[in-house]
C-alpha cells in the first residue's frame, strides 16, 4: 500500500498536478475566507458558472478556453457591479442573472458546436491530472497576483468585511475595492478551473473557510487552518483519485465535506 501510495510521484504529471493543486487551494482558502466573511458565497457560485460559457466560447472560436472564461468572467464582474450601483438588482439577484447568462450561453455554444466534447468535459469537471506546464505558468502568474492584492490590502478587506458603513467614512474606496475584490474572485475561478471544474469550484472555495470558522480562531490562525484545510482536501483527494483511479475533482470535494464533518463532530466533543 505504501508502495502504491508513492508511485504516482515519479511521473511528471503527477508533479505538476500536486504543484498546481497546492497553488490553487491556498489561493481559493485565502479569497474564500474573504468571500465567506463578506457574506457573498453566491458570487463565487455565479462566476464559476459564467466562466463555462467563456470556456465554450473559447473551444468554438479557437482560442484558450480559460483565456476565454477570464474575460467572460471580468465582464460579469463589471455588469454585476453596475447593477449593483445602479440598483437595478440587488446583489444575490445581480449574480442570478449573470449565471443565467454565462451558463445559457454556453448551451448555446454546445449546441452549435454540435454537442460535448472530450476537452469541454474535463473544463466542466476538472483535469488536473492533465495540466501542463504553460496551465502551471498561467496559475502561477495569476495565484501571484492574487496573493499580492490579498497581502497588500488585507485590513482595508478586513475592514469592508466587518464595517463597510465604517471603511468608508475611514476614507478607503469601498467601491473601487469591492470591484478589485470581485475581478480577484474571477481569476481565483478560473485558475481553479483545471484542478476542480467549473461546476465544483465553489467547494473549494467555500469549504476550508467553514472548517476554519468552526474553530473560533483569531483571524490570522483561522487563515493559517482554512489554507491547511483546503491544501490537505486538495492533496490528498489527487493522490487517493489516482491510487483507486476516481475522478479527481469528486475526490477533493469528498475530502473536503470529510474535512468539516470532523470539524462538527470536534465542535460536539468540546
Amino acid at each position: 500500500m505504501i508502495i502504491n501510495l508513492f508511485n504516482p510521484f515519479v511521473y511528471q504529471f503527477f508533479q505538476n498536478a500536486i504543484l498546481g493543486g497546492i497553488i490553487v487551494a491556498i489561493v481559493c482558502g485565502i479569497v474564500g475566507l474573504f468571500l465567506i466573511l463578506k457574506k457573498e458565497a453566491m458570487l463565487g457560485d455565479g462566476l464559476s458558472h459564467t466562466a463555462f460559457g467563456g470556456i465554450a466560447l473559447g473551444l468554438l472560436l479557437g482560442i484558450n478556453p480559460l483565456a476565454a472564461a477570464l474575460g467572460v468572467s471580468i465582464l460579469a464582474v463589471f455588469a454585476i457591479s453596475h447593477m449593483r450601483r445602479k440598483k437595478i438588482a440587488s446583489s444575490d439577484s445581480s449574480v442570478a442573472v449573470m449565471l443565467a447568462l454565462g451558463f445559457s450561453t454556453g448551451l448555446i455554444v454546445i449546441s452549435i458546436a454540435g454537442g460535448f466534447n472530450v476537452e469541454l468535459f474535463n473544463y466542466l469537471f476538472g483535469s488536473i491530472l492533465t495540466i501542463g506546464f504553460s496551465d502551471l505558468l498561467l496559475v502561477t502568474s495569476l495565484s501571484a497576483f492574487v496573493l499580492l492584492f490579498t497581502g497588500f490590502f488585507h485590513r482595508e478587506l478586513l475592514s469592508m468585511v466587518f464595517d463597510e458603513e465604517n471603511a468608508r467614512i475611514m476614507g478607503i474606496p469601498t467601491n473601487r475595492l469591492t470591484i478589485l475584490f470581485d475581478l480577484l474572485i474571477a481569476i481565483t475561478i478560473v485558475l481553479s478551473i483545471k484542478v476542480i471544474g467549473t461546476i465544483l469550484v465553489v467547494a473549494l472555495l467555500v469549504i476550508p473557510g467553514l472548517c476554519a470558522l468552526k474553530l473560533n480562531l483569531s483571524f490570522k490562525k483561522t487563515l493559517l487552518a482554512t489554507i491547511l484545510f483546503s491544501t490537505l482536501s486538495t492533496i490528498t483527494g489527487i493522490i487517493l483519485s489516482a491510487i483507486f483511479n476516481i475522478v479527481t475533482a469528486g475526490f477533493i470535494v469528498f475530502m473536503l465535506v470529510a474535512a468539516f464533518l470532523l470539524t462538527l463532530i470536534y465542535k460536539k466533543l468540546e
